[in-house]
């Protein structure tokens, strides 16, 4: 007998209570040492090298989607025989998104139009046909079959009946030839094996979805998420509907693009240009609002930076931080105190990004900075868009993006800036730029 990880697929002779390779507890299992050796004596196919210049096929091909925003993440369209993995949180429209994919006007250019396939095992047949009404996807191009069987869904990819395949979710597939409940490390595995391999044999596109854990990763073992071509994810904040669709693997295009889209009644909507939904009601007349230019991926994205600061005569003020890192809005507290005389002990604080969005970049914190400094004195800043990373002692750091976050700020007709490229390096001069410091003999007693 061997015994094999569940996790990674390594093999050893004798039980180990952990993976000595990924370094699972408890994922060892017993196998048949005659599988193994079946397996080692299994023919293969002859090496055949081909030089890296003359590899590319000219028959693979790469469709567009007829979606310009999920082109924008896959670097142009779906490629002949690729594997794409997509995950997300329950409800966020991954099952929609990929609904409307199906029937999109692109399956039924040339005259070699095909069928798409679309293999449900989390939906009945009927299910699937009365989500594809109200979205408006009700194709005749588009053929549902409800099933968790992977040999059945591998022959029909097989069958080059079909442009484009999609399995809804790969942990409800099970292989009759391993044992275990679908969902379990074992079926994923083997499962996402089976497809990915048919996918490059027949030529035919696959998307599997993907369940995800309760911290956000991928559900299953994240050997899958190496042996598909490309991984997306697909989240967004329920305040203003909008989801983003990001790249976080490639095989064939950058990892560095998102595609927004808008949750609507009908279906998810493209948005190119979300200006109007984030920023629509900005005007920079009131205290504590300041345009932040953030970059998801290549593409700016405008967000309003939104602080409260309040007396209180509370023990302990309370710390409330929606959408930015809590850790590093305690950090720029503490340098406005020490560097610039702003103190928030007696002050409770909220800071928040409207629309939902969430962003980690530093580039947010003198946007955060110059909001909590204009709120602690009740003096509105106007129309200013700032951008820049603060340092511990109190200077100002430059970030990426520089120009596309200026030519977006400028398209929204704002000319008031203040980053680390324009406006020194320190945040007392940000702060004095902005007035909201006093004279330089003041600072310590304000």
């Amino acid at each position: 007998m061997s015994y094999e990880c569940s996790q990674c697929s390594y093999r050893t002779s004798k039980w180990l209570g952990f993976c000595t390779q990924c370094k699972q507890s408890g994922t060892m299992r017993e196998v048949p040492a005659e599988s193994a050796r079946s397996r080692s004596r299994s023919p293969m196919a002859e090496l055949v090298p081909v030089a890296v210049d003359l590899a590319a096929d000219e028959e693979t091909r790469r469709w567009p989607t007829g979606m310009s925003e999920v082109d924008h993440v896959l670097g142009g369209g779906f490629v002949d025989g690729a594997a794409v993995l997509l995950g997300g949180e329950p409800g966020v429209g991954k099952s929609t998104l990929l609904l409307q994919l199906a029937a999109a006007p692109w399956l039924t250019a040339g005259v070699d139009a095909k069928q798409v396939l679309m293999v449900t095992g989390e939906e009945s047949v009927g299910q699937v046909g009365l989500r594809a009404r109200r979205v408006g996807a009700a194709s005749p191009n588009v053929a549902v079959a409800a099933g968790r069987s992977v040999e059945s869904v591998v022959d029909a990819i097989e069958s080059d009946d079909y442009r484009l395949a999609i399995v809804d979710s790969i942990q409800t597939l099970v292989a009759d030839s391993v044992d275990g409940a679908a969902g379990g490390i074992t079926q994923v595995r083997e499962c996402t094996s089976r497809l990915v391999a048919a996918a490059k044999r027949s030529g035919t596109p696959v998307v599997l979805v993907g369940h995800v854990t309760k911290d956000g990763a991928l559900a299953g073992p994240k050997v899958v998420e190496h042996m598909v071509d490309a991984v997306l994810h697909l989240d967004g904040g329920d305040f203003e509907g909008l989801r983003f669709l990001r790249s976080l693997k490639n095989r064939y295009g950058s990892t560095d693009r998102v595609g927004i889209f808008e949750m609507t009644e009908s279906g998810l909507k493209e948005v190119p240009d979300p200006v109007g939904c984030l920023v629509s009601g900005w005007r920079g007349q009131a205290e504590g609002t300041v345009l932040f230019p953030s970059v998801h991926g290549r593409r700016p994205l405008l967000v309003e930076v939104q602080a409260l600061v309040t007396p209180t005569k509370a023990p302990q003020p309370r710390r409330s931080f929606k959408g930015v890192e809590p850790a590093r809005v305690h950090q720029i507290l503490a340098v406005l105190e020490k560097h610039a005389g702003l103190s928030f002990s007696d002050h409770e604080v909220y800071v928040s990004l409207a629309g939902g969005i969430k962003v980690k970049e530093p580039a947010a914190d003198l946007p955060v900075a110059l909001a909590l400094a204009s709120s602690r004195a009740n003096r509105p800043i106007g129309k200013l868009a700032a951008w820049g990373e603060v340092g511990l002692t109190g200077e100002l750091r430059s970030v990426g993006r520089t120009a596309a976050r200026s030519e977006e700020v400028s398209r929204l007709g704002v000319t008031n800036v203040i980053s680390p490229d324009n406006n020194g390096s320190t945040l007392i001069a940000a702060l004095e730029q902005a007035g909201l410091l006093a004279a330089p003999s003041r600072r310590r007693t304000a």
